[in-house]
């Protein structure tokens, strides 16, 4: 296991990386890891990432009590904490604000779907957490569920959290978080989203979790029907091998051009709607 040395000169670069990768700003965001003892190792509070230093680093113990360091761990240990109680295969956590996931929440609009198979690969889908108070017990409590079944996790309107086997771990997997919801806003400013067919989401997953690992309760899961993927992702909904009749989700757009067998099925359909409306209006 890495020294406590080691681990102090990660968080300070992976603070500053959040900073420059304009994962968090100002005073945002805190990160955590387990130091060889047990202990943990965490960011003060109130210290700005991008200009960490060693004397903003603070050693708490699994109660959250302070052992050393200047200043006061970050006010969001709760939320550290349950993780850690959670999943004691975790080693470290960081937390951040990318703007374009959290956008995602604001906007009610969901990233626990199978678009990019590099994602179902590492992360499988990211669930989103109801909106809870920052720094309280009760979006800690709230979080527990998820990061038992999850590496990572957005909270509604707040923020993301990502889990790892090291910081390195963990922060690769709030960059993917971002990637993914730049990738995602993009494709739908185009046009929309094509999801991954599900037979194909459930061989990535499964082979994601044999290769790399996951949250026990995940890897238990990786050869059974589905994996862990939520059912948004078993059925075929915009992806590329739609049903006979043509239907995907909804796009926005008020004309589509239908070719195949399934072709008088959709004038049938059509027309049944147009004579109901029709009739409305008499």
């Amino acid at each position: 296991m890495k020294s406590e040395r080691t681990l102090r000169e990660e968080m300070i670069r992976f603070s500053h990386l959040c900073y420059e990768r304009h994962l968090l700003v100002a005073m945002d965001g805190n990160l955590s890891c387990v130091l060889p003892n047990g202990d943990i190792l965490c960011t003060q509070a109130g210290c700005h990432k991008g200009l960490l230093t060693d004397e903003h680093l603070v050693v708490i113990d699994r109660q959250g009590k302070k052992l050393r360091g200047r200043g006061n761990p970050t006010s969001e240990m709760a939320m550290h904490l349950a993780c850690y109680q959670e999943r004691p295969d975790c080693k470290a956590i960081v937390h951040a604000h990318p703007p374009l996931a959290i956008a995602f929440t604001i906007a009610d609009q969901s990233l626990a779907q199978c678009v990019l198979p590099e994602v179902v690969l590492t992360l499988g889908t990211v669930p989103t957490v109801a909106y809870e108070t920052t720094g309280t017990k009760g979006l800690a409590d709230a979080l527990r569920p998820y990061v038992r079944n999850h590496d990572a996790v957005l909270m509604d309107r707040h923020g993301a959290v990502t889990l790892g086997t090291s910081l390195l771990d963990a922060f690769c997997k709030l960059e993917t978080l971002e990637h993914t919801a730049k990738i995602t806003a993009t494709a739908r400013s185009l046009g929309g989203i094509k999801t991954l067919p599900p037979d194909e989401a459930v061989a990535l997953r499964s082979m994601g979790l044999k290769r790399y690992g996951g949250p026990p309760s995940a890897v238990a899961k990786a050869d059974s029907p589905g994996a862990d993927l939520p059912q948004a992702c078993l059925i075929c909904d915009g992806c590329s091998d739609p049903s006979h009749m043509g239907l995907a989700a909804p796009t926005g757009v008020s004309a589509v051009r239908v070719k195949g067998p399934g072709l008088d099925q959709v004038r049938k359909v059509v027309m049944e709607e147009v004579l109901a409306a029709l009739k409305g209006e008499a």
